[in-house]
């Protein structure tokens, strides 16, 4: 007797919204990811001091007009709303009383375990939902990773990726694309 082929589901970002209104997911840290949900890994006090580090170095820098989203969810497309560690959106606190911010201006991961998932399936997912700026704070190397230019590439993972990836050291200053006056030393990503 041959066995049928299994079919996985896919999930919409509508029904996934749906079963987080209704509690199905409490007690599982999970995000959709391109129709899969994946579920986050736990995370270590480095990587949880990566992440507060950088929330507090974009939070002192940024102008009015613009904010910080820590592990909250984006809302890529119609298959994804994935939990970046630091997303910069622009807008208050109160614009997204009823959905969740769809072009963050800059979306930040924070990687040691993680990287080469965020470097490959982040960075494709990222580029298929318009994010024009990717950055990895990359802790297994102490460095800062950026991705611009998103372009459709069939052989990428999500059928898209960054033409632009520069890294930089502790000692170098980034800016933004979309805050070319906000300033940051790498250094001041790091923990």
């Amino acid at each position: 007797m041959k066995q049928a082929a299994f079919t996985p589901w896919r999930w919409s970002r509508e029904a996934y919204e749906r079963m987080v209104d209704l509690g199905a997911f409490d007690r599982v840290p999970v995000e959709l990811v391109a129709g899969q949900l994946i579920v986050a890994e736990p995370q270590g006090s480095y990587h949880a001091t990566g992440v507060g580090i950088v929330d507090d170095a974009f939070r002192a820098a940024l102008p009015p007009g613009f904010l910080v989203r820590v592990q909250a969810p984006v809302a890529l497309d119609d298959e994804s709303e994935p939990e970046p560690d630091v997303a910069v959106v622009p807008g208050a606190r109160g614009d997204y009383r009823h959905a969740h911010p769809i072009r963050p201006a800059l979306v930040v991961e924070v990687s040691d375990s993680s990287l080469e998932f965020d470097r490959r399936g982040k960075a494709s997912l990222y580029a298929r939902g318009g994010v024009q700026d990717y950055w990895i704070v990359n802790l297994v190397d102490r460095m800062l990773e950026v991705y611009r230019e998103p372009v459709p590439d069939p052989a990428a993972l999500h059928g898209w990726r960054y033409a632009s990836m520069e890294v930089f050291g502790p000692s170098v200053t980034v800016a933004p694309l979309a805050l070319p006056s906000v300033r940051l030393s790498v250094s001041s990503l790091l923990p």
